[in-house]
């Protein structure tokens, strides 16, 4: 690895037909500065071999995962083993082996970590190749994003980093739930770069809808902290209105303004948003402890996740 100033990480999960012509074009853009940690994700169907590496000429190795433990986890498994080995002028580029993170955009990502006040470099997306439903969604999701968190987020896995970011992330616990929060909440210094997305290379998308969802909330909980400030105050609003219904309710009562019957279905009304909502604050905060208690960063973990490492045997090319 310390022979290749670019390190490619990429997670693969029942893919081999897209991940094989990815590494082609992988060689054909980058020749010898390459090297490749592809990510076996606990594949069964199709597991991934080092041939497919060594019959694209593309340098690297094969992690293969004793299960599977999902993309993000897959990504930050494939830092963690770079950050052991990676150089001081070595860059990392992390992108999905489908084809819809295009190779052909990597120098530009590459472009932007030139400069000293960028130590990440992030796409975000001009235009996708997605279904309505999925842009609709996504539309929503980042509103609320930025609502539950208070963060704004428009980027996703494809992403071009320093040695001292890789080190930073992988000392993160909040990396193996959700990478691209990982990186918000590191504080790292991101340039953006508005690239395409591509289509896949072959065959259809392992995510549904469901873990779509999923991943999102999983955004959502690397800043469980804020959103249990942003849940609390609202909960705490509901309560107080709640408390001055009741008020007002008693108040009627009392000088006769009340209907027969309404003021029992008022009342009853009110204290039920009332104990919703402290039952509401509580699971949170209750839900936030398990998350971060049960957290551990990958950089001390990592390996026991990891069934075998697989090296090409391929002699570098000469240029």
């Amino acid at each position: 690895m310390e022979q290749h100033d670019l390190i490619v990480v990429t997670p693969v999960y029942e893919d081999v037909e897209a991940c094989s012509r990815l590494f082609k074009e992988l060689a054909d853009q980058f020749n010898d500065r390459l090297f490749v940690v592809a990510v076996d994700d606990g594949s069964v169907r199709q597991p991934l071999d080092v041939g497919c590496l060594e019959a694209a000429g593309v340098k690297g190795v094969v992690i293969k995962l004793k299960r599977n433990v999902g993309h993000q986890k897959a990504i930050a498994i494939g830092l963690s083993y770079v950050s052991d080995k990676i150089g001081p002028d070595q860059r990392v580029v992390v992108m999905d082996s489908d084809g819809e993170d295009m190779p052909a955009t990597i120098p530009t990502l590459l472009e932007q970590l030139q400069r000293d006040d960028v130590d990440v470099a992030v796409a975000h997306r001009k235009s996708r190749v997605e279904t309505w439903r999925f842009k609709l969604f996504y539309a929503i999701y980042k509103r609320v994003f930025k609502v539950m968190t208070g963060r704004p987020i428009s980027f996703g896995n494809f992403m071009a980093l320093k040695r001292a970011s890789v080190k930073r992330l992988v000392a993160m616990q909040e990396l193996p739930i959700h990478v691209a929060g990982a990186v918000l909440a590191s504080k790292l210094r991101t340039g953006v770069c508005p690239l395409d997305r591509g289509p896949r290379y072959a065959g259809q998308s392992k995510m549904n809808f469901v873990g779509l969802v999923l991943h999102g909330f999983k955004g959502l909980m690397v800043f469980a902290e804020d959103v249990l400030v942003r849940v609390g105050i609202a909960c705490g609003l509901i309560a107080a209105l709640s408390v001055a219904g009741a008020g007002t309710a008693v108040a009627l009562k009392v000088i006769g303004y009340s209907s027969r019957g309404w003021f029992s279905v008022a009342i009853g009304i009110l204290i039920l948003m009332f104990m919703q909502t402290g039952a509401l604050a509580l699971m949170t905060l209750m839900l936030t402890g398990i998350v971060r208690g049960g957290s551990t960063t990958m950089s001390s973990a990592y390996q026991d996740l990891i069934d075998e490492v697989l090296p090409t045997a391929l002699p570098r090319r000469l240029r």
